[in-house]
């Protein structure tokens, strides 16, 4: 039978996602949650001891309480060894040995020997105590990763889920990040908090140059997306896939960004939507930097916060007061029943769909006629 700790286990395994400070290293994200996960399993209530039988050496008077059995250590002869069975020794005093036998109380009080009862006592070997907590450690899986000075969406998977996040990275998902970038300031490693190298002029820079400059990148990018597809355009095959979302690079390939597009703008300060493939962090940075030479200046990228990881966005992701076992089992149920839910109503899609193509064709007639 499952304890308490396996049943609270078996919920907590699946996918879910924190939110990861910035200045924070992913592995103290994990090890903090896999504390806190160990924590909420070893608190769920132990199960009972089991019990077993003892013979307990009481005093008379201790024996006669419990209701057990009362036994008296006596000295019997060896009868095995008696003349009527040996025909060939002659008769000799018999052997004694010492045995326990099963007397009422009265009779057990008469005979100076010793009084045992049987009692059923827990077994204290078992005793999480003595054996330890049940979960000693649990394995957290780490999704696609962020460098320390990164915040956002982190997927995390549980036991079974790590099979699940195994899908997750094979799939061509997108994620999507904010990049907060400065014009006038270029750094050795494109952040603001690098070596500054060089510094230069921005007043020129306006929102419509900086969006011709996202959209030849964006053009760049989706050339470069169908290069890496290995599927031909002017295939059925490649329309399907555009429709479903499922066009990508086969297999690993270079960062390629699938969107980009600026929703803020307050110079020097500027900040982008980037939806992507493949990519690092130091990559974005890097993207912020060829902006600003693009734009003849320089920039630095201030911030970069991922915003969704598959299907997983900021509305789903657990911050740091929230990452107790009974949260976790919340994050995991919602998402389970999302799915679902999904599933549902792709089902129920492909009905409707047929439903409007016959009243579309039933009316056609009749404009016809018209």
């Amino acid at each position: 039978m499952a304890t308490p700790a396996i049943r609270m286990f078996r919920k907590i395994e699946g996918l879910f996602c924190v939110y990861k400070p910035a200045g924070v290293h992913w592995k103290q994200v994990r090890d903090s949650i896999e504390t806190s996960l160990l924590k909420g399993l070893n608190a769920t209530p132990s199960p009972p001891l089991p019990t077993e039988v003892r013979f307990l050496a009481l005093p008379v008077s201790e024996a006669e309480a419990p209701k057990g059995l009362a036994l008296s250590a006596a000295s019997v002869p060896v009868l095995s060894k008696h003349p009527l069975g040996l025909n060939a020794t002659p008769s000799q005093p018999l052997p004694t040995e010492v045995r326990f036998l099963a007397l009422p109380v009265s009779e057990a009080e008469a005979p100076k020997g010793l009084t045992l009862s049987a009692v059923s006592v827990p077994v204290l070997s078992k005793h999480p105590l003595v054996i330890g907590p049940e979960f000693q450690n649990i394995k957290v899986g780490v999704g696609h990763r962020l460098d320390t000075s990164s915040s956002g969406v982190l997927v995390l998977a549980v036991g079974n889920g790590n099979k699940a996040l195994n899908n997750l990275f094979n799939t061509r998902v997108t994620r999507d990040y904010t990049l907060e970038g400065e014009f006038g300031t270029a750094t050795d490693d494109f952040s603001h908090t690098g070596r500054i190298v060089e510094r230069s002029t921005y007043g020129h820079i306006t929102k419509d140059k900086l969006e011709r400059v996202l959209a030849m990148l964006q053009g760049a990018n989706q050339k470069a997306l169908l290069l890496y597809s290995n599927v031909d355009m002017r295939s059925q095959e490649a329309y399907e896939m555009a429709v479903q979302g499922l066009l990508g690079p086969d297999g690993k390939s270079l960062p390629i960004l699938t969107g980009l597009r600026c929703i803020h703008f307050e110079p020097p300060n500027f900040t982008l939507e980037v939806q992507c493939i493949n990519e690092t962090q130091k990559y974005l940075r890097k993207v912020v930097h060829e902006i600003g030479l693009e734009l003849r200046s320089t920039a630095v990228c201030r911030g970069v916060r991922r915003t969704r990881d598959g299907s997983f966005t900021l509305q789903d992701a657990l911050t740091r007061h929230h990452w107790a076992a009974s949260d976790v089992i919340q994050a995991i149920g919602k998402k389970r029943s999302s799915k679902k839910k999904s599933k549902t109503q792709t089902k129920d899609s492909p009905l409707q769909l047929s439903e409007e193509s016959t009243t579309v064709n039933q009316m056609k007639p009749v404009r016809e006629q018209q």
